[in-house]
């Protein structure tokens, strides 16, 4: 069984607020590096190698519908690149049409989580590729579908030898998902915050500055800190005023126990001003509405609208700068022997 802690606010965030309380008013760069930490540049796995040739074909993979039982649906379609990682819909509309009872978070910068999906049910990018391409109510196909229709393209044949030559037979369920997670693994996202963070005081906007400020003295960092800006543990969510229209158990599905009930992993921030609409059900659009709902029932605050302003204004800093750039691949054709789409 997967061990982790859930943080107990009582404990944790007096422990935080009391270690940062000395320089709550100074939020240079090498004040706030042991909250946040520094950016890599890929987040790579020692079990799964990145190289350039198991990207590229991880590149063509998220893009590949056939990799779904009706060949409509790939990664790309919860997760789109092109709208900052997410499909912008409060669940995400799976095979035949099927809405799914989650949000789908960003694809960016995930691999920099602890673990994966709102319940924390796959360890790491790779077992989570897996997932999606097998559950019926998103991409609804199968493990020998998959290989089969990656097998009759010739071009697959090739790519898949040359991402893994030490293979004598490399087109696999497996290695497919390594190859999609190699290349999420390269989806890390620069900001200005990061520009902030290695030394440019110019990156910020005062407004920004006094956001980062707010964030700290707050207690936002209890939960969302380290390189991911969150995603480093699973936290109650109403952890101290009950959440209302909270349905969902949470991680208490994965686990059954009671204790799980209504926990969840801690989302990440980066891109958070571009990935509406927000929280496990996807229920709120408005990003001040959801920093206010946190402050409330996470931290037991009723944040001021100058303070839910001066967050919001933060968080903008955390917006990938450039934008991600990723070319869309020319996806090979199918051939005689490529099993047809299936309703």
């Amino acid at each position: 069984m997967q061990k982790y802690k859930i943080v107990f606010f009582s404990i944790v965030c007096s422990s935080l607020l009391t270690t940062y309380s000395g320089f709550s008013q100074d939020i240079s760069p090498d004040k706030v590096k042991p909250i946040f930490g520094i950016l890599p540049k890929v987040a790579d796995n020692p079990a799964n190698p990145v190289t350039p040739e198991k990207v590229n074909l991880g590149r063509y993979l998220f893009f590949e519908p056939r990799l779904s039982k009706s060949a409509k649906i790939s990664c790309n379609s919860c997760h789109s690149l092109a709208n900052s990682g997410v499909d912008g819909l409060p669940t995400s509309i799976g095979h035949k049409w099927q809405i799914g009872p989650r949000n789908a978070p960003t694809v960016l910068n995930a691999a920099l989580q602890f673990t994966q999906f709102w319940d924390g049910r796959a360890k790491d990018v790779e077992e989570q590729a897996m997932g999606p391409m097998l559950n019926p109510k998103e991409m609804a196909s199968t493990k020998e579908l998959v290989v089969q229709r990656l097998k009759s393209i010739p071009q697959y044949e090739e790519m898949f030898h040359k991402a893994f030559p030490e293979d004598t037979d490399p087109i696999t369920f497996e290695n497919a998902a390594k190859a999609i997670a190699a290349f999420e693994r390269t989806l890390l996202t620069l900001s200005r915050f990061d520009r902030y963070m290695d030394g440019d005081l110019s990156a910020l906007s005062p407004e920004e500055k006094e956001g980062l400020k707010t964030f700290i003295q707050t207690g936002c960092i209890t939960c969302h800190n380290g390189t991911d800006i969150g995603g480093g543990m699973f936290q109650k969510f109403g952890l101290v005023h009950k959440v209302e229209w909270l349905q969902d158990l949470g991680r208490f599905e994965v686990t059954k126990n009671p204790a799980d009930k209504y926990v969840f992993k801690v989302p990440s921030l980066r891109n958070v001003t571009k990935t509406a609409p927000y929280f496990n059900n996807g229920r709120v659009w408005s990003l001040e509405e959801a920093v206010k709902t946190m402050g409330y029932v996470q931290l037991g605050k009723n944040l001021s609208d100058e303070e839910v302003k001066k967050i919001v204004s933060f968080l903008g800093s955390l917006a990938a700068e450039p934008p991600l750039q990723i070319t869309l691949p020319n996806l090979p054709p199918s051939t005689a022997k490529t099993p047809k789409p299936m309703p």
